[in-house]
């Protein structure tokens, strides 16, 4: 038997709950992994929440990114072999938080050894989204990316690819996260009231881009900074993005090898914040629920 964290329900955290279920095997196209890292993301308690729909079979293992070591390797797949250190998507129904789950082949990418497994886990997810959200409009060096909600895993690191294209990066997070910003290189500037007008204090002629990773209120707030709506992208409120005349993230496939790579290279550091074992994985989900947490939250089984 293999443990994972799962909710029983639709609605707040008092439907998770560690369980015991059968080692998953893999199908055609499928990784058997031992997990030995997992990213928490948002995503994680929306899906609890039924916010994002309600057609997961109950009860529904929780986590989407897991990075571990092959155990089984499914029909019809001659890139991977058991041994191997990866990274990646998990399959449907399965979950990463997690002893051991199972990744789609087709979402999956070799761990490369300078990177470790819990910034490892931080990639599927999150890295992938920052380096898709950096790349849909282009900029030039020099030009301003303003940036909102800078201090999470997501933010940090699209901060850091934004300094690594010369692009000047404003960071706008709460006051507690200012280190952190500014350690990516960054301008910070504070969240809450008047931020169009310190945002304008910076950049006077605006940013040549928004990307949201907040949405809201935050995100109206800021959307006349821009002189071109269409310019704002946002990865957390798709429905006020469009509201506002702005875009929705476009995912890519290639985004998940292009940031391992930049990861690699040192270039960008995930940040991982907290690292939680199993047993707390209700801990973890909930540090990411509170919407402060700096840097990214893994789970270590």
């Amino acid at each position: 038997m293999s443990k994972v964290y799962v909710f029983n329900d639709y609605g707040g955290p008092e439907t998770q709950q560690l369980v015991d279920r059968p080692v998953p095997g893999p199908g055609p196209g499928e990784l058997a992994i031992v997990v030995r890292a997992a990213g928490v993301n948002p995503a994680d308690w929306k899906i609890r929440e039924g916010q994002l729909g309600r057609h997961w079979s109950l009860p529904a293992p929780m986590g989407r990114e897991a990075a571990g070591v092959i155990t089984q390797v499914g029909y019809g797949i001659e890139d991977f072999t058991v041994g191997d250190e990866v990274l990646g998507l998990v399959a449907p129904g399965q979950g990463g938080l997690a002893e051991h789950t199972l990744l789609r082949a087709s979402t999956t990418v070799a761990k490369p050894e300078e990177v470790s497994f819990a910034d490892a886990a931080t990639i599927p997810v999150a890295g992938a989204t920052a380096y898709d959200v950096t790349h849909q409009l282009e900029l030039e060096p020099g030009q301003t990316l303003l940036l909102l909600g800078a201090g999470g895993g997501v933010g940090l690191m699209a901060a850091q690819i934004g300094r690594v294209h010369e692009f000047t990066v404003i960071g706008v997070a709460s006051a507690v996260k200012r280190g952190l910003v500014e350690s990516t290189g960054a301008i910070f500037v504070e969240s809450g009231s008047n931020l169009p007008e310190r945002v304008r204090e910076i950049s006077p002629d605006g940013p040549d881009l928004i990307v949201d990773l907040v949405g809201g209120d935050a995100l109206r707030a800021v959307a006349d900074l821009v002189p071109d709506r269409a310019r704002i992208i946002s990865a957390a409120d798709l429905d006020t993005a469009a509201e506002l005349g702005g875009l929705a993230l476009a995912r890519t496939s290639e985004a998940m090898g292009k940031i391992t790579e930049v990861i690699q290279y040192g270039l960008v550091d995930p940040h991982v914040g907290t690292q939680f074992s199993l047993d707390e994985a209700g801990q973890a989900i909930a540090t990411v629920e509170t919407r402060h947490a700096a840097g990214k939250i893994v789970v270590v089984p």
